[in-house]
């Protein structure tokens, strides 16, 4: 009997312990330009909205609720498929997954230069 499901029980712990942790890092390119990234905010509004504070997390940034229930979907979908079949690739058979992503990247790109320009309270602090 195959235990492909220590893979998935691997990483969403890992992932949980990573956004739900005390640790705080920095944004890579935060850190190397000085101002924040098309993403900057993301895991913070998740910690935000995880203790509730829904209007907290929306200032943080205002698509978390599109983006992060997005990648969940997708990481359920990897997760489940590995699980099924072995190996990855099953979210790439949905075929809503491509367009969505650069519907959303693109939300998330414009949504930056908004920011950069003041609206929606400016850019998110790094």
């Amino acid at each position: 009997m195959t235990r492909r499901w220590w893979v998935p029980a691997v990483a969403a712990c890992f992932a949980a312990g990573l956004t739900f942790s005390a640790f705080r890092w920095s944004c890579p390119i935060a850190a190397v330009t000085g101002h924040p990234c098309p993403a900057c905010g993301l895991t913070r509004a998740t910690r935000l909205a995880s203790k509730g504070l829904f209007l907290d997390a929306t200032r943080m940034h205002p698509l978390v609720w599109l983006v992060v229930p997005f990648v969940v979907l997708v990481v359920v979908v990897e997760l489940a498929g590995y699980v099924r079949t072995g190996a990855f690739g099953a979210s790439a058979k949905v075929r809503a997954v491509k367009p969505t992503m650069v519907i959303l990247a693109v939300a998330m790109f414009a949504l930056w230069v908004a920011r950069f320009f003041g609206a929606l309270g400016g850019p998110v602090a790094v």
